[in-house]
């Protein structure tokens, strides 16, 4: 852009600020600690923000017994707090029911951080604001740094205190102001001295602690950095808003790599703090190991745990499969423009860095253009001790190596038997079968135990000297350490080979469900069909109870489809539910609004619009994070399903309106010319007769009298092909079938339209014999009728047209030709449908009309279990021919006779 080009603003700027619109603001008072005055800062301005005229309520505000802060909150209006009672105690808290019925203009919310009491419909206050704030209400309220959650491990390190009440950092970012209230570490202490934070006892005690002045001061730096980054976003985004030009950010993009270790949450808090550092977008990944046993159940929890903090805190997540993890992470790196990478290295892993194996070490030599960031363990612990306590956390983890020392015993014995029974046996064989038996049916570490045990026992009960791990010949030695290589090369490339087959197997069984899902879904035509496919499909998957609710006219949402059958849901579950199908989020048993449900309420996002709420049961399996991605890709797939059924239904609606539209349209078009016509010749020839009739002559009043008999029969034959029509659509012909020769029908019809063939020849062509069929003569009749005025319509003066009947094996045919222009090619397969016609007919006055006689013809001969044709053109590229088929008349057996 050059300096002449008008400033335009930026889109991204633009669209966040229309996201806004309708909601209320939310401005949040910052403070390093407790006792610096947020809430007597924030209740000040409320008071002056009061005295202007303005709407201010106090939804919950906590004075912890000062004096000078209870005062600022006389002359505002308090709301009530509700009780809920947990574990025979009355507790006291926020109202947030009665605040979005109240619906003031500013809201005053005490500690954003605080800890909802159970059977509220949010475990955190801070989502209890959200929602007033996404209702349109106006909030101000109070917050610790130590609260935030991207700095609980960093407060952990400066105070030794963890913080369980924490606020995500998405949710402060996304503050429309943050005032940051700050007093000196100095005049804090001298406040707590003073007896204005805590009483005095505890007032002691915390500065003997928590409110040491290295404490506060870090504590003060942290606030005071969270503050100025808060001003720079706010100024870079009016700048944005405004197209003024800037130094913008560079396109950093942030990778996190987490495992299964305890170092998961903590490289997730330091990716965050990272990518706010940098204003960069930051995705936190897991890489499952194709060619390794899978983690264990502390270890998946651990990564699930990691990926929801990761979503908390507003990165993105995701989930790489490969057997090579550092080609992996840089061929992702390279592929998506990474350019900051976040790993973790622990204690136990240095054995690893000796070995040339360690990860980190693997990455430095193998990244390019990548800044790596090495996060090591933050736990003081002596080495091995992280083993230790996964160990002990896990009492049954040992039991899998069971197997392989059993194998050893089981090679023991019969090598024992064949040394004494034998000589110069091969014994070693023996254990390396053994160890290759632990590996292709246990796993690599029992096959790797079993080929430590295998070493020690041949050496101490097979080698001389026998019974001592002293190696008596040289040639020993090397046969010893080269059995204990072989054992230990077997055992890791067939436990290997053995795990890489059960995860392909374990994946080749989640994507074969997932397919079978996916096509039981994709068959629902409607949308109660996959509701129900989809509700099997999460019961089957999850083992538990599932429930598919969709909306109904009015906008609420209602159970539709359940498996294995329908439960009926508390009040509190249809809240929880309601309140996913409203916001779009999770809700329930397991998630952070109304935890209480019993089930888990996930809503089912389409392409385009919200469809429902799916209803998992809470007693459901949890932990696997396989089983809940395959849960997560049902519901997926259902939701595209359902909408796609539901757009099914909405396009086949449309189209039945269309068509009903354009034959009311039709059917106007034809009242008004068709019907009109004939009238008008009646009316004319009746006035006619009336005014000058005794001065008319003879021939000329038989003209008229004739002219008005033909009119009158014209619009009879209009009137009964609508009233034809009207039966057929409403399903009112019933054929009254009776064996019937055709000849007699075509007869007949030939009689009923010979006075309207004008300058025509109609020819006949029978056989002398002809089988019968069942049908109803009358209306077969009125068919053919329809037929012939149509081929009359569209023939001109002196042409020839033929009906004809003829059989062959099973059926009896009439065919009717005409020398008429015929039909184009594009409108023969339309000649049938209802108000079809050409553009022009040979002689209107003749029979041309409403274009219904085809139509009635197909309806008639259809209902009587007959086929009906066209083809056009016949000969020399005019003329058409319809053909009537008719199965012949089935031949009564004689021994009925």
């Amino acid at each position: 852009m050059t300096l002449d080009e008008p400033r335009r603003p930026d889109p991204d700027a633009l669209l966040a600020e229309a996201k806004k619109a309708g909601r209320g603001r939310l401005k949040v008072f910052l403070g390093m600690s407790p006792g610096v005055g947020k809430t007597y800062e924030m209740l000040a301005q409320a008071a002056r923000r009061k005295a202007a005229g303005g709407d201010v309520l106090v939804g919950v505000v906590e004075t912890h017994g000062r004096k000078d802060t209870e005062a600022l909150t006389a002359g505002l209006e308090i709301l009530p707090r509700k009780p809920i009672e947990h574990r025979g105690r009355m507790l006291l808290e926020f109202d947030i029911d009665a605040a979005l019925a109240r619906k003031p203009e500013l809201l005053l919310v005490d500690e954003f951080a605080h800890s909802n009491a159970p059977g509220s419909r949010h475990p955190k206050r801070w989502q209890d604001v959200m929602e007033l704030v996404a209702a349109g209400v106006s909030v101000w309220t109070t917050l610790n740094i130590q609260h935030l959650e991207s700095l609980v491990d960093v407060v952990w390190k400066i105070t030794g205190v963890r913080q369980r009440e924490t606020v995500p950092d998405s949710v402060l970012s996304g503050a429309d102001e943050i005032e940051i209230v700050d007093i000196t570490p100095a005049e804090l202490r001298q406040r707590l001295a003073e007896g204005k934070v805590y009483v005095p006892e505890t007032a002691r005690l915390a500065s003997e602690n928590f409110f040491k002045p290295e404490n506060l001061t870090a504590l003060r730096e942290l606030a005071l950095r969270r503050a100025a980054q808060a001003v720079d976003d706010e100024l870079t985004l009016a700048m944005r808003r405004a197209g003024v030009a800037g130094p913008w950010a560079a396109g950093e993009r942030i990778l996190v790599l987490v495992g299964g270790d305890a170092m998961a949450d903590h490289l997730v808090r330091t990716g965050r703090r990272l990518a706010e550092m940098m204003n960069a977008p930051w995705t936190v990944a897991h890489v499952e190991r194709t060619g390794r046993a899978p983690p264990s159940a502390m270890a998946l929890s651990r990564i699930n745990d990691a990926m929801k903090l990761a979503e908390q805190l507003g990165g993105a997540t995701l989930v790489l499969t490969a057997d090579d993890i550092v080609a992996a992470v840089t061929d992702y790196c390279q592929r998506n423009n990474v350019t900051q990478l976040v790993i973790g290295k622990s204690r136990d892993s240095r054995w690893r860095e000796l070995l040339g194996r360690s990860f980190a070490s693997a990455m430095m030599r193998e990244a390019r253009g990548v800044a790596l960031h090495v996060v090591t363990e933050r736990s003081s612990e002596p080495a091995g001790e992280g083993l230790r306590r996964r160990v002990a956390r896990e009492p049954g983890a040992w039991r899998s190596y069971l197997p392989g020392v059993g194998y050893i015993v089981v090679a023991t014995g019969i090598a024992w038997y064949l040394d004494r029974t034998f000589r110069a046996s091969d014994l070693g064989m023996i254990f390396l079968a053994a160890v290759f038996t632990a590996a292709v049916l246990q796993g690599l570490r029992p096959a790797l135990l079993a080929a430590g045990l295998a070493f020690l026992v041949y050496n101490y009960l097979f080698l001389e000297p026998r019974y001592s791990f002293v190696i008596g010949s040289p040639t020993d030695i090397l046969t010893l350490f080269v059995f204990l290589d072989v054992a230990l090369v077997t055992g890791f490339l067939a436990g290997r080979v053995r795990d890489q087959q059960q995860a392909t197997q374990r994946r080749a069984a989640a994507i074969t469900a997932l397919l079978a899902a996916s096509r039981r879904l994709s068959a629902s035509a409607k949308k109660l069909d996959a509701a129900s496919a989809l509700a099997e499909q999460l019961s089957a998957a999850t083992g538990g109870k599932a429930m598919i609710l969709l909306p109904h006219g009015d906008g609420e949402i209602a159970p539709a489809a359940a498996a294995p059958q329908m439960t009926p849901l508390a009040t509190q579950d249809m809240a929880a539910a309601r309140w996913a199908w409203e916001h779009g989020e999770a809700a329930g048993a397991g998630t952070g609004t109304l935890p209480v449900a019993g089930w888990t309420f996930w809503p089912l996002q389409g392409i385009a619009k919200r469809v429902g709420v799916a209803a998992l049961e809470a007693a459901r399996p949890q932990g696997d994070g396989e089983a809940e991605r395959y849960v997560l890709s049902l519901l997926d797939q259902g939701a595209i399903a359902i909408e796609r059924a539901e757009l099914a239904a909405e396009a086949s609606e449309a189209d039945a309106l269309r068509r009903s539209e354009r034959l009311r349209t039709a059917l106007l078009n034809s009242i008004s010319h068709d019907l009109r016509t004939p009238l008008a010749g009646v009316l004319g020839a009746a006035t006619t007769l009336l005014e000058y009739g005794p001065s008319l002559e003879r021939p000329v009043q038989q003209d008229l009298l004739e002219s008005v008999r033909d009119e009158a029969e014209r619009l009879n034959r209009y009137v009964g092909n609508l009233l034809d029509m009207t039966k057929l659509e409403g399903g009112g012909v019933a054929p009254r079938t009776q064996s019937t020769d055709l000849r007699d029908v075509v007869s007949a019809a030939a009689e009923r339209v010979s006075r309207r063939l004008g300058q025509r020849h109609l020819v006949r062509d029978y056989p002398p014999t002809l089988s019968t069929v069942p049908a109803d003569p009358a209306l077969l009749e009125q068919a053919l009728v329809n037929i012939l005025e149509n081929a009359i319509a569209y023939s001109a003066d002196g042409s020839r047209i033929e009906a004809a009947v003829y059989e062959d094996e099973r059926n009896v045919v009439i065919s009717v030709e005409d020398e008429g222009r015929g039909i184009p090619t594009a409108q023969l397969q339309q000649v049938f449908e209802k108000f079809q016609r050409l553009e022009e007919s040979s002689d209107r006055g003749a029979g041309a009309g409403t274009g219904l006689g085809l139509a009635i013809a197909k309806g008639f001969v259809e209902a009587m279990g007959g086929r009906i044709a066209a083809a056009s053109p016949i000969h020399q590229g005019r003329g058409t021919r319809v053909l009537i088929s008719l199965p012949k008349e089935k031949a009564t057996p004689h021994w009925l006779l």
